[in-house]
């Protein structure tokens, strides 16, 4: 049993999408970032950085926090979505980096400038729009000649897709990257996507596009 500390955020969903995928059971346990519910002493003792998500895997006593470090340990946990030849591992490790080093950080950012503050800070708007429509082309350009980011499905398209269902927030037209439009349009008729995406919030519906 899992038990996932999470919250309805795109790292959040990462993870409930992730065990949905791996059909791992797990408990649900909603950190309410809007109430500072993630600076509980409770909690920091398993994320000492504040963040969701972080689980505890009850079979070893293990707790992770990092999304892609439980992305990583869940695969290989189960040996599902996270291959163990060491060349599509490296191509895996690369994808991942790429997605928590750059379209975490710079789509949120664009979500605070964008969606949240709109119009407070113009030079702000139009860098943050511009790097999300660049982020935009290379996953296109990676898509061109396959259906998921590595190859087969795997943790990075899992890792990816919450961010990119956030389209809107980041005033991107999913028509001009229709390589992204057609991998985004079959994450979201995956019935453990759906699932996933709507933990911790049963109401969420994923943007359609």
């Amino acid at each position: 049993m899992i038990d996932l500390y999470t919250w309805s955020t795109p790292n959040g969903r990462k993870i409930s999408i992730a065990l949905e995928e791996m059909g791992l059971p797990y408990t649900t346990h909603p950190i309410n970032i809007g109430k500072d519910e993630q600076f509980a002493a409770p909690f920091l003792k398993i994320s000492p950085n504040n963040k969701i998500p972080a689980i505890i895997d009850r079979d070893n006593d293990q707790s992770i926090f990092e999304s892609g470090a439980i992305l990583m340990y869940l695969g290989d946990k189960t040996g599902k979505l996270y291959p163990s030849e060491a060349k599509a591992r490296i191509r895996i490790h690369e994808w991942l980096m790429w997605q928590m080093s750059a379209v975490g950080p710079f789509l949120g950012r664009a979500h605070y400038f964008l969606h949240f503050n709109a119009g407070k800070a113009p030079f702000a708007d139009a860098w943050f729009e511009t790097e999300a429509n660049r982020l935009y082309g290379v996953l296109d350009r990676l898509l061109e000649t396959q259906d998921f980011m590595c190859g087969d499905y795997s943790i990075v398209d899992i890792a990816t897709f919450p961010w990119i269902a956030r389209f809107e927030w980041q005033r991107i037209d999913l028509g001009k990257y229709p390589n992204v439009r057609r991998w985004y349009r079959a994450l979201v008729a995956r019935p453990a996507v759906i699932k996933g995406y709507k933990v911790p919030d049963a109401k969420a519906e994923i943007p359609q596009a």
